[in-house]
């Protein structure tokens, strides 16, 4: 695997990374529950303004190829179902948990989410996995757990448990979303970042929340729109590209950027388990980047529309006038194929083994 086609993923991890320091200096005069909603309605609101913007530059271009079509129907129920997850229950349940536990017992417990994103992704939807890559996964977790952990600190308790259950709508989440990723990545990070900003945004002041000053509330957004509008757009796209089990192994490694990005603002010397952690971090990574997976495959009839150039996985021709610019976008059908290359998960390769 290229470093290139890892980018989306690290990307991603770096900027929803850097938004927990950055939030952090927030999180004194605004409510969690709040706080949580604003971040997320700054993402659906700014992806909103660039799908706008977007969709003009490509409808100005006279291409009908660069047209952005909407999700199609027979998807939105995955769509919904992630919305529903990821977007409305998990943070319900995180801001319930954060209620009764400490924060050290928290972030260690955060840390579950990639494994169940794996386990999901192996499990139910059968995402091959080599040695190398669950060794990786297992060195990155390992990674996060030795960052987040405070001896006599962790506790299971109910707390605990609804912490955990948000780590388990979100994997839910993550999966449901791999099933739509073909899809415009701004258009469905904007759908999901409206969704789930509305509900908790609502519901924090449902309770009794305020609006905070408008510098505040600027910032909560520009930091929503950043560290979770960009970065789950990325994470999209790393879906499309690499499957939804090594998408989560590398988003795994956002609270090291965190820590380092922490360690910029607020310098002081690293303690020796960040090195350790980032040790381990760096192996899983690297383990990852290594492999290698080729076998002859079939690849079935299929229709679906994302951005592509005419590979060998793209022989088709247009029922549109076609300018001859690439990368471009279109609903386009693949006809029977089989053949033999290196391949990931990814929107082409999610066979049998």
């Amino acid at each position: 695997m290229s470093l290139r086609t890892a980018a989306p993923a690290l990307a991603s991890a770096l900027l929803f990374g850097a938004s927990t320091p950055l939030a952090k200096a927030l999180a004194g005069s605004v409510p969690p529950l709040l706080l949580a909603g604003l971040l997320y309605l700054g993402s659906g609101l700014g992806l909103g303004l660039l799908l706008l913007v977007l969709r003009r530059i490509g409808m100005g271009s006279g291409n009908a190829g660069t047209r952005m079509p909407g999700i199609p129907r027979r998807e939105m129920p995955w769509l919904l179902g992630a919305i529903l997850a990821g977007g409305m229950a998990g943070p319900a349940l995180l801001m319930s948990g954060l209620a009764g536990t400490s924060a050290a017992s928290a972030s260690l417990l955060l840390n579950v989410e990639g494994v169940f994103t794996a386990l999901i992704a192996w499990v139910v939807f059968r995402e091959n996995a080599s040695r190398p890559i669950v060794i990786g996964m297992a060195a990155i977790v390992a990674g996060g757990l030795l960052l987040s952990w405070q001896p006599g600190r962790l506790q299971l308790s109910a707390s605990a448990l609804l912490i955990i259950g948000a780590c388990l709508c979100w994997a839910i989440d993550n999966n449901l979303t791999r099933k739509v990723s073909s899809n415009d990545a701004v258009l469905i990070a904007c759908i999901k970042g409206l969704a789930a900003g509305l509900c908790n945004t609502g519901l924090a002041l449902a309770t009794g929340a305020r609006l905070p000053a408008l510098p505040a509330l600027g910032a909560a957004m520009a930091i929503g729109f950043l560290g979770y509008g960009v970065s789950l757009a990325l994470f999209v796209i790393a879906l499309r590209l690499l499957g939804t089990a090594r998408t989560g192994a590398y988003f795994s490694v956002a609270p090291l950027f965190g820590v380092a990005i922490s360690l910029a603002m607020w310098p002081e010397p690293p303690h020796a388990v960040f090195y350790a952690a980032a040790s381990l971090m760096a192996l899983g990574v690297w383990l990852h980047l290594r492999e290698h997976h080729e076998h002859e495959h079939t690849h079935e009839p299929l229709e679906h529309s994302h951005t592509h150039r005419h590979d060998a996985h793209h022989q088709h021709e247009h029922d549109f006038p076609w300018d001859g610019r690439e990368p471009h976008r279109h609903l386009h059908r693949h006809a029977p194929l089989v053949h033999r290359h290196p391949h990931y998960p990814d929107i082409h390769h999610r066979h049998s083994h």
